[in-house]
């Protein structure tokens, strides 16, 4: 129940994070990322994730993708050792085919080494998972999850710079403010593994990681949000998200160009609107969508390759690969939260 309780209470927006963050660090607007510092954990913000996501596929061409996102919550600000530790981790895995969608989840508690984030090396772990690179950068990675149904094993290369979010890595969440410190390295090439039913498939492909802390990076009006990763064929990437609010949705973005020049998209540049809605698991989800970048000349549908991607974890959230065509071809990955 140590890991529970607080984890749960991160129900509304997908985290409780429009709730107070009294007692906890806020980013500030004048703060500048250093690496590899900031690869690492930051106890005394609230929230925090390492988040990588991949679209792959077989010798054939069958597409599949993983989900690996490791998730740290404070129960109070700082550290300590052993079993005083503040500090919780849940970890959320999954695999995605055209017909079947499989998820997983772990939990445990800081400082007895069961979980945990190092930088020097690189490593992050829960129990066997593990996201390990051999020095302190995220150049190259080792990537590896299981679970009964499934499991994968991965090894990337990084084929661009990091990419900075909003101004200089401060990503601003809603009118009001509230923002967190984010970051991607959006450009990997990878190849490796994944068991799917007892059966091991080589697989090669392109993964996305994204890094992102604060303590209070949603309004108190905002439920949840649609974030799009979209790797398009021109070599150009694609970050935008859209945060509901009954008052009026809040979205951002950046586009990243093929060498790696990232643009901060002013709010409401990146435009989302649901094309199709279907009932997943019982909850009502918009797994169609038409994505506009004017300025870009972009105007594409993103169309799930499973619409059945439901993490059915503790709380349960939509997130699986995506097609994209209209404008620009291309794969990316799209994850729903506060639907249920």
């Amino acid at each position: 129940m140590l890991c529970w309780l607080p984890l749960q209470a991160l129900a509304q927006g997908f985290a409780g994070l429009g709730t107070n963050a009294d007692g906890y660090a806020i980013p500030e607007r004048d703060y500048r990322l250093s690496f590899p510092q900031d690869h690492g954990p930051h106890p005394d913000f609230r929230i925090e994730w390492w988040y990588l996501t991949a679209n792959l596929q077989d010798q054939h061409g069958t597409p599949y993708g993983i989900q690996w996102t490791l998730f740290r919550s404070a129960l109070q600000p700082g550290e300590a050792e052993g079993w005083r530790s503040p500090q919780l981790w849940m970890a959320h895995a999954g695999l995605t085919s055209a017909t079947r969608h499989f998820s997983a989840e772990r939990l445990a508690r800081g400082g007895i080494g069961q979980a945990g984030v190092s930088t020097a090396p690189f490593s992050a772990w829960i129990d066997d998972w593990r996201m390990t690179a051999p020095n302190a950068t995220l150049n190259q990675l080792k990537l590896s999850a299981t679970d009964a149904e499934f499991a994968y094993d991965l090894t990337l290369t990084a084929e661009g710079p990091l990419i900075l979010h909003g101004a200089q890595g401060y990503s601003v969440k809603s009118r009001e403010g509230q923002a967190s410190y984010y970051y991607s390295q959006p450009r990997y090439t990878l190849s490796g593994t994944v068991t799917l039913e007892g059966q091991v498939i080589p697989v090669t492909g392109q993964a996305w990681l994204d890094r992102e802390w604060s303590s209070q990076p949603l309004s108190s009006g905002q439920s949840g949000w649609d974030w799009f990763s979209l790797s398009l064929d021109s070599g150009a990437k694609l970050m935008g998200f859209r945060l509901r609010d009954d008052a009026g949705d809040f979205t951002s973005g950046t586009w990243i160009t093929p060498d790696g020049q990232a643009t901060a998209l002013s709010p409401g540049a990146f435009q989302a609107r649901s094309l199709e809605v279907q009932t997943v698991d019982g909850t009502e989800v918009p797994t169609r969508w038409e994505v506009r970048l004017p300025d870009r000349d972009l105007a594409v549908e993103v169309t799930p390759l499973n619409p059945d991607s439901w993490m059915d974890v503790s709380f349960a959230y939509w997130e699986g690969p995506v097609q994209v065509t209209g404008t620009h071809q291309g794969v990316g990955y799209l994850e729903m939260t506060g639907y249920r």
